[in-house]
């Protein structure tokens, strides 16, 4: 469905230039991707048309310090604003537009939000592809959301512009930013982006009160090198030791079909993460290095397995053994 869109002004000649992520595209007269310029005017094209909708985990987004073994209402369309090689969900990130005719189907942002109570989801998650080229549709459902007590999560790349970050902030409850690689020639090269915008967008989320967690998909031999994964978590700490970082197994995918990665390598980026003083890292798509420990008596608090999760020694996020608070959103309601 086509919607006019936001973050646009008048270009040179015709054109538009879209303000909504960081790649600050000038749009010609006619162009069409997942926004078009007709007349001068920006619409976007995949208003409502869902191409994924599922019930999740929360821990499958990975989300570990909100609402632990609750669901996730899971809703995606078409596109991304990345050109990811390595890309998980290449079918439908990386699928083209243009030649697309009925690629999903229409779901209005009320129709979401009733799927999402039917469900008895605690939250709506906009995952699989790129929240950021759904933005208006995303938005709609978050206010309605909102309203209905429901928690609003953006699984992103990170790469939305500020004007389009405070936009969603008030109705924005919680990210997990895919931070792929601490080089710019790794954004570059496997990306098309840039690294900074994703820094930027991190350290803005923090600042509205966003609850962030971070993930780094390890690809052997491109972004796995001992001073990378230092520097990387070094950066991390210094914005906030309690924000927790999710490092995950590449498996072959799509336009990169190297080996997984060794579970050596992300115990090194483990270890890279609590040298430099992370109190939460976590290892992804494997089965050990899951559960939350309390940061100061090293107490099993949340057990999981894969997607199995249990709350054994968390009581009102406070470590039951020696009383300290843990950093995330357990219980509260949502204004």
């Amino acid at each position: 469905m086509k919607k006019e869109a936001l973050f646009s002004e008048p270009g040179n000649k015709g054109s538009v230039h879209c303000r909504l992520c960081a790649h600050q595209c000038r749009i010609l007269p006619n162009a069409f991707g997942v926004r078009m310029n007709n007349g001068g005017i920006l619409y976007s094209m995949n208003y409502g048309d869902v191409i994924a909708e599922h019930i999740d985990p929360i821990e499958k987004k990975p989300l570990y310090h909100l609402y632990p073994a609750s669901q996730a209402f899971s809703v995606a369309t078409v596109g991304c604003n990345f050109r990811c090689d390595f890309c998980q969900n290449w079918q439908i990130s990386q699928q083209d537009y243009r030649n697309v005719t009925g690629y999903g189907r229409y779901r209005s942002p009320a129709e979401i939000v009733a799927a999402a109570q039917d469900a008895q989801a605690r939250s709506i998650a906009y995952t699989y592809t790129e929240p950021t080229i759904y933005f208006e549709y995303a938005y709609d459902i978050a206010r309605l959301a909102r309203e209905a007590g429901i928690v609003n999560i953006f699984v992103t790349n990170g790469y939305m512009t500020g004007d389009a970050l405070t936009t969603i902030a008030p109705f924005l409850d919680a990210a997990n930013i895919d931070l792929k690689s601490f080089s710019e020639g790794f954004y570059r090269d496997h990306c098309a982006a840039k690294l900074a915008p994703v820094l930027d967008t991190i350290v803005a989320m923090k600042k509205h009160e966003i609850w962030v967690e971070l993930t780094t998909l390890l690809i052997p031999g491109e972004n796995d090198s001992d001073r990378e994964l230092r520097e990387l978590a070094s950066w991390i700490a210094a914005i906030d030791v309690n924000m927790p970082w999710h490092i995950s197994r590449f498996h072959p995918q799509y336009k990169i079909h190297t080996a997984a990665t060794p579970l050596d390598t992300l115990k090194r980026a483990y270890a890279a993460g609590k040298e430099a003083g992370l109190r939460y890292v976590y290892l992804g798509n494997v089965a050990e290095g899951s559960d939350t420990c309390c940061p100061e008596c090293n107490a099993v608090l949340i057990e999981r397995t894969f997607y199995q999760t249990a709350l054994t020694g968390l009581a009102d996020g406070l470590c039951g053994k020696c009383g300290t608070r843990i950093a995330g959103i357990w219980e509260r309601s949502i204004q």
